[in-house]
């Protein structure tokens, strides 16, 4: 796939991302299985480990994450994800994120995680995770609610670090 055919990874402050996304349906079958690659495409690029479908402008309930892809590439297309359970037991991990490009900062989630999903072939799956599997999954999770990983961080904390974030950008822009 050229750099011209490379889905475009929406910047905060888009709209898009804080938009809930809806539930894939059975209609959107042929356009998910062609998103899907896509997605991997411009999310091994970046590169990141997760890419929710609204990240690339697709208002869809779908996510993809690749913790192997160094080693041997091991992706996970996750459609319609449920959490089924959280555990009580919190984790602190650094979170980036593709649409927050340099900024990190700790969060603190649960431990482990339950989801139920589809698979592209319409399969229901299951899934039970924790370390950098569960943050990722929660973390990905959240942008098809709108939500960042800023918006579990402090008041201060997230305004300092998209405050720097607006800067650095309006700086890529000038150069």
């Amino acid at each position: 796939m050229s750099d011209a055919d490379l889905l475009p990874i929406l910047l905060v402050p888009d709209p898009r991302l804080r938009t809930k996304a809806r539930p894939v349906g059975p209609g959107d079958a042929d356009a998910v299985r062609a998103l899907a690659p896509r997605m991997l495409e411009a999310m091994y690029k970046a590169p990141g480990i997760g890419l929710a479908a609204p990240q690339v402008g697709e208002l869809l309930r779908m996510f993809v994450v690749d913790l192997q892809k160094d080693d041997a590439p091991a992706p996970m297309v996750l459609v319609n994800p449920e959490i089924v359970a959280l555990s009580e037991e919190q984790a602190v991990r650094e979170e980036g994120c593709l649409s927050l490009p340099g900024q990190y900062a700790e969060v603190t989630r649960p431990a482990r995680v339950k989801m139920r999903y589809h698979d592209l072939a319409g399969a229901k799956r299951e899934i039970e995770a924790e370390g950098l599997l569960a943050t990722c999954l929660q973390h990905e999770y959240d942008h098809l609610d709108g939500v960042l990983f800023v918006d579990h961080l402090s008041p201060l904390k997230r305004n300092m670090l998209l405050r720097k974030l607006a800067k650095e950008l309006k700086a890529k822009t000038r150069a």
